[in-house]
């Protein structure tokens, strides 16, 4: 089952918590910018449903990443969290990639799930050279620890951390319930992450409202939104978001990275994008460029 899934979203209480006492300590340390970077897209390309959609109805699979960075300007790269790309892979995506356009690229499970960051360099070593080479067209990588690692491995994250080059830019996803169990754990997590000038990500899925902690360790962020495939809720979670993004703009967010799932298959995922810009461009006086969706066509019946 994915991870944090419901089957009846309508029992979730989806009201976003205060943000965290610490990011007081991030707006303390930056100047608010009047042109926030903000990236938002998805996770996933590789969708037929989208052919006709935001790609055109003719497009073949192959085609689809060079459509799909003409619409967005980020993308979740969960492809590599299952191979690290070759570098064929890498010239392919620099090639397809628009002016601004940024590949957010997950960290193999090799490294994090399988070994759990312990002997890794050799695998380490040939992600990150990899990904690197994507230069101008890197985004934040992120770090998805198993829900089995949990604070007493904290060392083994820190040794890891402290082993990346600093060119890299690392947001961190936690899943162990007891890295948020205790006020003090999480603080000091958040204290160590902002020394080591590593970032957090905050997931907002219906199951798991913990991971929902709405902190930072810098002046990025870094969000996956999990979206229940059309629920009424996706919109409403969504509003609130922006009003949230609103106030943390006007204290001095400098980054932001929107990563929106639809649920499910992630067919519903580029309405909601598409909602998510406007929302944006309207209430943060941002300028994002909207993606263009075509009206569904519904074949009529001949008799």
């Amino acid at each position: 089952m994915d991870f944090g899934k419901v089957q009846n979203p309508d029992t979730v209480n989806f009201t976003l918590p205060p943000g965290h006492a610490f990011n007081a300590r991030i707006w303390q340390s930056v100047e608010p910018t009047k042109h926030p970077e903000v990236y938002i897209g998805g996770p996933l390309w590789a969708n037929k449903s989208y052919a006709g959609r935001i790609y055109p109805s003719q497009a073949k699979e192959k085609e689809f990443l060079h459509y799909y960075t003409r619409q967005f300007n980020t993308i979740e790269l969960n492809l590599t969290h299952y191979q690290i790309p070759t570098e064929t892979m890498i010239a392919k995506w620099k090639e397809e990639a628009t002016d601004g356009f940024t590949y957010c690229p997950k960290f193999p499970q090799a490294i994090s799930h399988d070994r759990a960051l312990l002997a890794a360099e050799a695998l380490t070593d040939e992600f990150v050279n990899a990904v690197l080479k994507l230069e101008e067209f890197l985004g934040m990588t992120f770090l998805q620890l198993p829900p089995t690692f949990g604070p007493d491995k904290w060392p083994v994250l820190e040794d890891y951390l402290k082993s990346l080059p600093d060119e890299l830019d690392v947001a961190v996803e936690f899943r162990h319930p007891d890295w948020f169990r205790r006020a003090e754990t999480w603080q000091r997590t958040l204290e160590r992450l902002y020394a080591l000038h590593r970032h957090v990500v905050i997931t907002d899925v219906a199951g798991r409202r913990d991971v929902l902690h709405m902190s930072l360790s810098s002046p990025v962020l870094t969000l996956r939104f999990i979206a229940n495939e059309g629920h009424p809720t996706d919109y409403s979670r969504a509003d609130a978001w922006v009003q949230r993004l609103k106030t943390w703009f006007e204290k001095g967010l400098q980054t932001a990275y929107l990563f929106i799932h639809g649920g499910g298959d992630n067919d519903t995922a580029p309405e909601l994008i598409l909602y998510w810009v406007r929302e944006l461009n309207k209430h943060c006086g941002l300028n994002l460029k909207e993606p263009v969706l075509q009206p569904k066509v519904v074949q009529g019946s001949l008799f």
